[in-house]
C-alpha cells in the first residue's frame, strides 16, 4: 500500500481509505470494530467519516453513529496515531441534520467540537465540508444543473466566514487540514484563492465521486488538482457496487444498498447494466476481479487520488483487500479508455 501527502500538508495517507458511512445501520460496531484492524493490517492508514452517517437511510436518530462508532474503537484500541481521521460537517439538508440548517462559521465551530466529542480524540485530521451550500452538480444533477441563481458575492462572503472559523480550529489545535466534497473546479479554486489572498487555511483534498462509470473529474476538476496540488478523495470507486457485478440481471442481494434505497442514489437507468457488462466483460477478459480492476484503475489516474471505499460485512472487505497489489498493463488501461469513450456517463 502506497501513500501520498493531502496536497500541500504534511499528512501522509494511504491509496485507500476506508469509508464508514455503513458503521451503524448496515454494519453493526462489532463488525466495524474489526473491520478497521483490518485495513489497517493491509496497511490502510486512512478512515473517512461524516456527522451524518450512517446512511441507507439516513435519519436525524442516528447521525453521528458512525463517528461514536470510530471513537469508540479508537478509544479501545488507543491507536490514534496509526490512522488518519476525516470527517465531514453537513451542508443544507432534509432535517436529518441541525433541523435542516447548512453550514457558517459558527455552525464549523460548534460541529467541530460535537464531532471531536463521539470521535473520542483531540485532533481532527481532515476536516471537510460535505457539498457546498451554494448547491452542487454532484448526486446526478449535472443533467440539469442551474447555477444562473448563484450570487457570487454571497457565495464569496461564506466562504471567508467559513475559512475564518476553521482557522480559528487550526489554531486551537483541533483541526489540522480542511478540504471540500461535491465541490467544483470554480468553488475551489475560489476556496484556494481566498485563503491564500487572507492567509487562511488552504483546501488539501476534495471528496467527489469518481469511479470507471462515473468520470466527470477527468477535466476540469483534474486541472484543478494538478496545478493547485488537491488531492481527490475518490468516493463511490466501485459505483455503489454496481462494478462488483451482484446487480446484473435483475439481482438484488437480501441487505444490499439497491434492497434498501430501490435506486442506488438515482444511478439506475437503462444504460447502466449494459454499461457496467462492458468493464465486468474486460476483467474477465484479463484474469481479474472486477472489484480489484476497479480499485486498482484508481491508482493509474494522472491526478493524486486515494480511494474511498466502502464494505457492509468483513468478508466483502476481505475480497476488496486481497487486490490491493493488483497492478493493470497497459493493454487493459487501453481497452478501458475505449470502453468510456464508448459509452460514456451511463448515469
Amino acid at each position: 500500500m502506497q501513500h501520498l501527502p493531502l496536497g500541500r500538508s504534511d499528512i501522509m495517507v494511504s491509496e485507500w481509505c476506508l469509508g464508514t458511512m455503513t458503521f451503524g445501520n448496515q454494519t453493526p460496531e462489532s463488525d466495524a470494530h474489526s473491520q478497521i484492524d483490518m485495513a489497517l493490517d493491509a496497511g490502510i492508514n486512512f478512515i473517512d467519516t461524516a456527522e451524518m452517517y450512517p446512511v441507507n437511510p439516513i435519519r436525524a436518530e442516528t447521525v453521528g453513529l458512525s463517528e461514536q462508532i470510530v471513537g469508540n474503537w479508537l478509544a479501545r484500541t488507543g491507536r490514534r496515531d496509526a490512522v488518519v481521521i476525516a470527517t465531514k460537517v453537513s451542508g443544507d439538508n432534509p432535517g436529518w441534520v441541525r433541523e435542516g440548517r447548512g453550514y457558517d462559521g459558527a455552525v464549523i465551530r460548534e460541529a467541530v467540537d460535537q464531532s471531536l466529542r463521539r470521535l473520542q480524540t483531540d485532533v481532527i485530521d481532515l476536516y471537510q465540508m460535505h457539498w457546498p451550500l451554494r448547491g452542487s452538480y454532484m448526486f446526478r444533477k449535472n443533467w440539469t444543473y442551474d447555477p444562473s441563481g448563484q450570487n457570487r458575492q454571497d457565495t464569496l462572503d461564506h466562504m471567508l466566514d467559513v475559512l475564518g472559523a476553521l482557522d480559528d480550529c487550526v489554531k486551537a489545535g483541533k483541526i489540522r487540514a480542511i478540504g471540500m466534497s461535491n465541490e467544483s473546479a470554480w468553488g475551489m479554486t475560489k476556496w484556494i484563492d481566498q485563503a491564500t489572498a487572507a492567509g487562511l487555511p488552504r483546501m488539501v483534498s476534495v471528496q467527489n465521486e469518481y469511479s470507471l462509470l462515473c468520470r466527470m473529474y477527468d477535466t476540469d476538476m483534474a486541472e484543478m488538482a494538478v496545478n493547485e496540488d488537491v488531492t481527490l478523495l475518490s468516493f463511490s470507486p466501485l459505483a455503489c457496487g454496481l462494478l462488483t457485478g451482484k446487480y446484473q440481471n435483475g439481482a438484488v442481494p437480501a441487505g444490499s444498498r439497491l434492497s434498501i434505497n430501490g435506486d442506488l442514489g438515482g444511478r439506475l437507468n437503462d444504460r447502466v447494466f449494459p454499461v457496467t457488462q462492458v468493464y465486468l466483460d474486460l476483467a474477465a477478459k484479463h484474469g481479474l476481479d472486477p472489484v480489484h480492476m476497479a480499485m486498482a484503475w484508481q491508482r493509474t489516474r494522472p491526478f493524486p487520488v486515494s480511494a474511498i471505499f466502502g464494505a457492509t460485512t468483513k468478508d466483502q472487505l476481505a475480497q476488496i483487500l486481497s487486490g490491493r497489489d493488483v497492478v493493470l498493463d497497459d493493454d487493459l488501461l487501453a481497452a478501458i479508455d475505449a470502453a468510456h469513450k464508448a459509452n460514456p456517463m451511463p448515469y
